[in-house]
């Protein structure tokens, strides 16, 4: 079920309905969410639950073991049993096809005749994002930082809380089990800046992403023909917007949905192209992933506590390792390897080049650091390396022969619409929408409210999954 459906608000109309009425108690709202949030995801696959099942029975049974047991081989035992069952559903579903192909290619490398025929396996929907989740919540226990869930009921409900459960934010169990520990119920203002938020998402989807941006996106990758500098680059740029405002418009409808619940989850982008650099890129887009990565992977690897070397080895591990979480593909590994690239000459640069950020150089380093990210996206979109080499050396001046297969319409609106996006980014930066609606009048807010309305009605919208949904 689709945020940007019919079906869906009806969904949501039905839930809030049951939730604020008075003859469920507490015990019995949670159990009517467990039911709605295995609903939705159920209708996309129904068979698929039954993963969602075998995580939350083991995650709860490993949880409750390395809570009680004291003895540290047992410990380890019980967390490599979660960690075994989570990372095998996510090996097999989403890396199986990948794994066997670059096996074929390998051992045919070496005359040896193997070809096997391709698995046909589907993806479950979001199983890197709840797979994570789970992850964090036994890996927790183990380090003792949290307790085990009070209930089943509610460690089931963390598992598949419908607004986060497909795309994310990936929410640690110390933010959100709790929550279901006491009756919530949204405020009036709490609940009214849920439904703006939903809405905000939405338009961020439908009319931003979907609308002005991702036609010109598709049409530039999906082409094989080499492109003149100005379609590469607007092909490029579309898709950085389109994803933007794709994936934080997903995030921003899970947080106003779980705010008409009375239930906060945490930011999930913090207007991340007007990063200062790329240390501070990770802090700012998808944040609930780049602190899951630190805190469960790079930490663990060392950190900065051994050395530069080790350092830099356990930067470039996660960070291949983050683009490997976002899809089964060599071009996916690229893009993560040279976000790790990008990191580690940040901190050469501040070692051996330092300088001070002002006023004055700050947007032209986060347009800086904006042009590298999107060279990144390249390898991201691209459905190959060929494709990347053909886009990226268009962008790079030197296809000066290449084709022009945009309109001049299209050129313009993209760097119209990317230059409203970086400069909004650029003057955020260090607020909020909440706090800039608190210094809004009413009526500003419900003049831009209603328009948002209008132009998602309007545009309708071809019913497009989040593009976060493969991953």
């Amino acid at each position: 079920m689709l945020f940007n459906s019919l079906s869906f608000i009806v969904f949501l109309v039905i839930i809030l309905a049951l939730y604020y009425s008075n003859f469920l108690n507490w015990t019995s709202k949670k159990r009517m969410l467990l039911i709605a949030s295995y609903l939705f995801y159920g209708l996309w696959n129904p068979p698929l639950i039954i993963l969602l099942w075998i995580s939350t029975i083991i995650d709860w049974i490993a949880g409750n073991k390395l809570n009680k047991e004291e003895d540290p081989i047992y410990r380890k035992l019980w967390l490599l049993l979660s960690m075994f069952v989570n990372l095998g559903f996510l090996a097999f579903f989403k890396y199986g096809n990948f794994i066997l192909e670059n096996f074929t290619a390998m051992v045919n490398a070496l005359d040896i005749y193997y070809h096997p025929q391709k698995m046909d396996i589907l993806l479950p929907m979001g199983i890197s994002f709840y797979t994570f989740q789970t992850m964090s919540y036994t890996i927790d226990i183990y380090n003792k930082k949290i307790k085990p869930a009070n209930t089943f009921l509610d460690f089931a409900l963390y598992v598949t809380f419908f607004p986060q459960l497909v795309a994310g934010p990936i929410v640690r169990a110390k933010d959100l089990i709790e929550q279901f520990y006491e009756t919530k119920k949204a405020t009036l203002n709490q609940f009214i800046w849920g439904v703006f938020l939903f809405t905000l998402g939405l338009f961020m989807k439908v009319v931003l992403a979907d609308t002005l941006l991702s036609d010109t996106s598709d049409s530039i990758f999906n082409s094989d023909k080499i492109l003149n500098i100005w379609d590469a680059w607007s092909g490029t740029l579309a898709f950085s917007g389109q994803i933007f405002f794709d994936f934080a418009g997903y995030s921003t409808c899970a947080i106003g949905v779980a705010l008409m619940l009375g239930i906060i989850l945490p930011d999930n982008f913090m207007y991340p192209y007007a990063s200062l650099g790329f240390s501070d890129l990770w802090k700012r887009w998808h944040i609930s992933l780049s602190s899951w990565l630190k805190d469960y992977l790079y930490i663990p690897l060392g950190g900065n506590k051994f050395g530069i070397t080790r350092m830099y080895i356990a930067l470039m591990t996660t960070m291949l390792i983050g683009g490997l979480w976002h899809g089964a593909a060599w071009t996916f590994i690229a893009w993560g390897g040279l976000h790790g690239l990008y990191l580690i000459l940040e901190r050469l640069q501040r070692q051996y080049f330092p300088f001070k950020i002002t006023a004055k150089n700050g947007i032209f380093l986060a347009l800086l650091t904006y042009t590298c990210v999107n060279i990144t996206w390249v390898f991201f979109r691209a459905k190959d390396f060929v494709t990347a080499k053909n886009i990226l050396s268009s962008m790079l001046f030197l296809n000066p022969d290449g084709e022009k297969i945009l309109q001049s319409f299209d050129i313009i609106k993209v760097f119209v619409v990317i230059s409203i996006l970086f400069l909004c980014h650029w003057f955020m930066r260090n607020t909020t929408v909440k706090n800039v609606s608190k210094n809004t009048s009413p009526t500003v807010l419900g003049i831009l409210w209603a328009i948002m309305l209008i132009l998602i009605t309007v545009a309708q919208g071809s019913g497009e999954q989040f593009i976060y949904f493969q991953f």
